[in-house]
C-alpha cells in the first residue's frame, strides 16, 4: 500500500551524484564516516518527512507517495528537477587581492562569500580567483537511494516526533507531554534543554507544527522546573549535632536547701503519722 500526502513517515536516505558516485547527504552515520562527510554534533537517524510540505527536495518527496515502507527504492533527478541546471553568467573571475583584504586565502573547491553571495572557487592563477555562484550541485542528475523504515500512526507518536525535529540535540525520550484538555498539549522541559542555543525560536517552531498538524490542538503550554540542588552541610556543624547532650552532674546542697528540707516533711512520713 502506497503512503499518501501528509502521512508522517521517518526516511533513510543516500544521495549522491550520478556522473560521479559522489555522496553528498545521508541520514546514515555510517556512510558518512566512510565517505568522510561525518560532522561531529550532527544527528545521524531516519529524517521525519511529512509528504507534501517540502521538508525533502521537491522530487523526492513527490516520489516519497509512491513508496511503501520498508521496501527500498531509488530516486533519480534531473538537473532542472533538482538545483537546476548551471548558469555561465554565474562564474566570474576576481581579482585575487580583493578576496585577501577580506582575510580570505582561497583555495580550490573552498566556499567563500564574496558580494554578499556564496561562491565556490574553481580555479586560480595569474593573481585571479574563478568563482562560481551557481550552487554546487547544479547541472548534476541526482540519486537517493531510499527506505521509508516507518509510518506513524499515533497522535503521541507525531507529536513527539515534530518536538525531536526542532530538539535534536536532546534525546526524544527526554521529553514527557500530556494532551489535557484534548485541545492544550502539556510539554515537560528537561533541564538540559533549558539554555540550548535557539532554544526560544525552536519551541515557537513546535508549536506551530503540532497546532498545524494535529488536529483540535489550539494551545501548546511548555514547562520548565528548575529544581534546587541538595543543601551541603558542614562536617563539624553535622557532627556536632549528632553528639548525646552532656549529662547535668547534681548539684551539692548549700546550707539553706539542706535545712529547709530537714524542717519538711516527706511524704513518706506524712503517711506514717
Amino acid at each position: 500500500m502506497s503512503l499518501q500526502k501528509g502521512a508522517f513517515v521517518l526516511v533513510d536516505y543516500v544521495g549522491k551524484v550520478k556522473e560521479t558516485g559522489e555522496v553528498f547527504d545521508t541520514t546514515r552515520e555510517e556512510i558518512a564516516k566512510k565517505e568522510h562527510m561525518y560532522k561531529e554534533g550532527d544527528i545521524y537517524e531516519p529524517k521525519l518527512v511529512v509528504i507534501g510540505e517540502g521538508w525533502v527536495i521537491k522530487a523526492l518527496d513527490e516520489n516519497l507517495a509512491t513508496m511503501e515502507v520498508e521496501k527500498p527504492a531509488v530516486v533519480e533527478i534531473p538537473p532542472d528537477k533538482a538545483f537546476g541546471l548551471r548558469d555561465p553568467e554565474k562564474v566570474k573571475r576576481v581579482p585575487l587581492k580583493q578576496l585577501l583584504a577580506k582575510d580570505i586565502t582561497p583555495n580550490i573547491g573552498m566556499r567563500v562569500e564574496y558580494g554578499g553571495k556564496t561562491a565556490t572557487v574553481r580555479a586560480m592563477g595569474a593573481g585571479r580567483v574563478l568563482l562560481d555562484f551557481n550552487p554546487p550541485l547544479a547541472g548534476k542528475t541526482l540519486i537517493y537511494e531510499t527506505t521509508v523504515t516507518r509510518k506513524l500512526e499515533t497522535v503521541e507518536e507525531k507529536i513527539a516526533s515534530l518536538i525531536h525535529r526542532r530538539m535534536l540535540a536532546v534525546e526524544q525520550s527526554k521529553f514527557q507531554f500530556t494532551l489535557k484538555p484534548k485541545t492544550t498539549v502539556n510539554i515537560e522541559m528537561p533541564e538540559e534543554a533549558f539554555y540550548l542555543e535557539g532554544v526560544q525560536l525552536a519551541k515557537r517552531g513546535i508549536a506551530a507544527d503540532i497546532q498545524k498538524f494535529i488536529e483540535n490542538i489550539t494551545t501548546v503550554k511548555f514547562v520548565e522546573t528548575f529544581k534546587a540542588e541538595p543543601k551541603k552541610t558542614d562536617a563539624k556543624t553535622e557532627k556536632e549535632s549528632t553528639k548525646e547532650p552532656a549529662k547535668e552532674s547534681p548539684k551539692e546542697p548549700t546550707k539553706e536547701t539542706a535545712k529547709e528540707a530537714e524542717e519538711k516533711p516527706t511524704a513518706e512520713v506524712e503517711a506514717k503519722t
